[in-house]
């Protein structure tokens, strides 16, 4: 068995500083980096590059709504031309750090309530895999397990990753429940060592990459006790390996 430990990371702002990212992005095997619209700064998003690229980590581009006061977690109405547009300018500024570090993005996953969207509605799904392959036809696009997110990537001949999440409950439709209710986040760590092992493990969700937040308090022990978890039952951590198009 093997699966993907991913973290959203570099979500720090100007003088504000959110997550763990020093601790937290040593421990996973890839990373999401904010782009600017929800949360980072150029700043930010050079030296979160810097940090992945020292622990060896594979980077991908976190793209969200234009919404740095709601974290990107508000839906927002944009025109779908714009908010391609706007998935170009976020995906291709983390890319270019990235170059500039000496390295490849790899991969871009959605936030927020952008995620959330993508995962289903078709047209906003269609607007994002347009985006990411303007980019770059060799980028993975991320999306949440079985959701019409991905299928807009494949349809488009793109390379796609199913995800899972540690520290998300979901409802029985397979959805994730909204963050407006409660237990929507799982915050205690080996709830969310239970959970990571029901899914790698014991099959219940499909995924490539399993996620663990990291803007909420206790993202590294969250994390630490997925990882020990994961490898305690001999799983591999390590990059996804991408499904084809022809999935």
């Amino acid at each position: 068995m093997r699966i993907d430990l991913n973290a959203d990371v570099g979500e720090s702002f100007g003088a504000w500083s959110l997550g763990e990212d020093a601790r937290l992005i040593p421990i996973v095997s890839s990373v999401n980096i904010a782009c600017g619209f929800h949360a980072g700064d150029p700043q930010v998003m050079e030296r979160t590059v810097a940090r992945a690229v020292a622990a060896n980590v594979a980077i991908g581009a976190h793209p969200g709504y234009p919404d740095l006061a709601g974290f990107g977690r508000r839906e927002m109405e944009m025109a779908l031309t714009d908010l391609e547009t706007a998935i170009v300018y976020q995906v291709g500024a983390l890319a270019a750090f990235a170059r500039a570090a000496g390295t490849d993005l790899r991969h871009v996953k959605p936030h927020g309530a952008l995620y959330n969207r993508a995962a289903r509605d078709i047209a906003t799904a269609e607007a994002v895999a347009r985006a990411v392959k303007r980019v770059s036809p060799d980028l993975v696009l991320v999306g949440l397990a079985g959701s019409v997110g991905l299928d807009a990537g494949r349809t488009l001949g793109m390379d796609v990753a199913a995800e899972a999440f540690a520290d998300r409950a979901y409802e029985p439709d397979g959805s994730l429940r909204s963050r407006h209710l409660d237990g929507a986040v799982i915050d205690d760590p080996e709830a969310c060592a239970r959970q990571a092992l029901a899914i790698v493990r014991d099959g219940r969700v499909h995924a490539d990459t399993l996620c663990v937040h990291g803007d909420r308090p206790g993202a590294f022990d969250r994390a630490a006790a997925v990882r020990a978890a994961l490898e305690a039952e001999r799983v591999e951590i390590r990059p996804f390996d991408p499904h084809p198009s022809s999935a």
